[in-house]
């Protein structure tokens, strides 16, 4: 019962966001940053982003950038206007719901994107899902058919390896299921890796942060890799928790 009390805290924040700054004139179907408290002001999420923005700027244009990422759904993070790995992240997200070129700085086609507010659409058409987009390599936090987070992550890579003597492909099966083992805190050392805060729901098949750079295309042996920022992201609100339903496609 607790885990479904702030599951619906969540989706709660998530609501509420949204709805602050749709009547705050920011872009239609923009979301908030939900549970965590990011959700931008209409000013800011509305103010235009430059291009020319890569890891290690810093100042008033990646702010901007910051909150326009929020305002999306796209998590960056605190706008602290500084360049890091989180909003490199969500910049990565932004180029591979946009078809754009997978590079994790902003050019003028990723900041055309996001003034244009470009976001993905959910398959799912209600409840609290968990998506995975293969083919665009995101993750999506949806409730009622609407999404409400968008995450940079990476999927298997189709290679062949070997594990206790058996050749296995690097798959992430399709399918819809539901997350039932977890480890609640610090990382996992498994055969193939570490795994940080995994959330399992098919087989040994996972949700994780990774020590790794999720980087833009797949890279996994099947789990789904996130940056290790998103992963506290999503326990924090939890977006997901034991039980909840993970579409795969």
């Amino acid at each position: 019962m607790l885990v479904m009390t702030r599951r619906d805290l969540f989706r709660a924040g998530s609501v509420a966001a949204a709805g602050a700054a749709l009547a705050g004139g920011a872009v239609a179907g923009a979301s908030g940053a939900g549970a965590a408290g990011l959700a931008p002001s209409a000013a800011a999420s509305a103010a235009a982003v430059s291009s020319g923005l890569r890891v290690g700027s810093r100042g008033p244009k990646v702010v901007a950038l910051q909150n326009r990422l929020n305002a999306l759904g796209y998590y960056a993070g605190r706008a602290d206007g500084v360049y890091a790995g989180q909003t490199r992240q969500a910049v990565l997200a932004v180029q591979k719901v946009a078809g754009l070129s997978r590079v994790g700085s902003v050019g003028t086609g990723t900041a055309s994107a996001l003034n244009r507010g470009v976001r993905p659409k959910a398959r799912s058409t209600s409840g609290h899902v968990i998506e995975i987009d293969k083919a665009r390599q995101v993750l999506l936090v949806v409730d009622g058919g609407r999404v409400t987070r968008i995450y940079n992550c990476s999927s298997g890579n189709g290679h062949y390896y070997y594990d206790r003597g058996k050749r296995v492909r690097a798959v992430t099966p399709s399918g819809t299921f539901r997350f039932y083992w977890q480890v609640a805190n610090g990382w996992q050392h498994g055969r193939l890796g570490d795994m940080y805060r995994p959330m399992y729901f098919n087989g040994g098949v996972a949700v994780h942060g990774s020590r790794f750079d999720v980087g833009a295309w797949p890279s996994s042996h099947g789990c789904v890799r996130v940056y290790n920022g998103t992963m506290d992201e999503l326990r924090r609100g939890r977006a997901i928790y034991l039980g909840g339903t993970v579409r795969v496609y």
